[in-house]
């Protein structure tokens, strides 16, 4: 699925500009990384394909 920062935004909830910090490795939320895990269609044990910080 590919979607542009402003879609992913959208889905998410979020603004584009979370979005963009957060793909140059700026700090999030765990709430807010949870909102791009699903706006992606995945599950939450599915994290490590999009953050691979999370335990």
């Amino acid at each position: 699925m590919l979607l542009t920062k402003s879609e992913l935004a959208r889905k998410a909830g979020l603004s584009a500009l979370t979005v963009d910090r957060i793909e140059r490795g700026f700090p999030c939320r765990m709430d807010t990384k949870r909102k791009i895990i699903h706006a992606l269609g995945l599950k939450t044990s599915e994290k490590d394909k999009v953050f691979s910080d999370l335990t």
